[in-house]
């Protein structure tokens, strides 16, 4: 039953995605409003697996309104539908996802903001784009721990993400991300978080296999403004880690 069930899933995810891909692609020379078009195709898309990976999201805290900066913990793949099925946002994402065949051409599409995290001297241009989609109207989310967890703890955040906010004394909101299974199932440390050596598709098979699972998303109430990236990224780390449920 559990391998139907993700065989199902994995198709449907595999279908549906080309589809609204494609739908993007044949409209958008016809749309004025290429932003809004975007982010109502990356809305489609993320209604579409929420539902179908039977996740269910838990919200507290305020939910920050675009524009905004928000950071957050890193557990998963998953956290870009739970987050983008909360608030209109768009992701800033390492610069190797953009050279994944077919995927890396749809998150580009879809107005991620890649940077090359070994290369310092590309971070003050990933936030030149980050202030021109904030200036658009648009909120951006950023996971400054640079890698995804297993969810025991939340990891120091890299101040370079945070450089350019805090060089403009931009206010950054911050959330905690969590993820917890049934009784009877995988625990959504494995089932959900995406941390061993394991390829993406290898483990999204592993999800769709779960019978269901829920997303946890605390919001911090207020954001936070610092000059100094160091003092910033450690204030933010910390509130995150107030709010963050461990992972079981």
């Amino acid at each position: 039953m559990r391998t139907l069930r993700a065989s199902f899933r994995f198709t449907r995810f595999f279908i549906g995605t080309l589809a609204i891909w494609g739908w993007w692609l044949v409209l958008s020379p016809f749309k004025q409003n290429r932003i809004g078009w975007r982010q109502i195709t990356f809305g489609r898309w993320t209604k579409s697996f929420v539902k179908l990976s039977k996740m269910h999201i838990e919200v507290t805290g305020t939910i920050p309104t675009p524009p905004f900066f928000l950071v957050t913990n890193h557990l998963s793949y998953t956290d870009i539908a739970a987050l983008r099925a909360v608030v209109g946002c768009v992701f800033v994402a390492k610069a190797e996802i953009e050279s994944w065949p077919l995927a890396g051409r749809i998150v580009r599409d879809m107005g991620t903001i890649f940077i090359d995290r070994q290369n310092r001297r590309d971070i003050p241009r990933a936030g030149e784009l980050i202030i021109e989609r904030l200036d658009a109207g648009e909120g951006v989310v950023v996971f400054p721990e640079g890698t995804s967890t297993k969810g025991e703890e939340v990891l120091p955040f890299n101040s370079s993400f945070l450089e350019f906010a805090a060089a403009k004394n931009i206010p950054v909101s911050y959330a905690s991300l969590s993820y917890r299974t049934p009784s009877g199932e995988l625990d959504a440390n494995l089932a959900v978080c995406w941390w061993e050596d394991i390829g993406f598709f290898p483990h999204m098979w592993r999800l769709f296999h779960q019978r269901e699972y829920t997303a946890i998303i605390n919001f911090g109430d207020k954001p936070i403004a610092n000059p100094d990236r160091k003092l910033l990224a450690r204030e933010l780390r910390d509130r995150v880690d107030k709010l963050f449920e461990p992972v079981p």
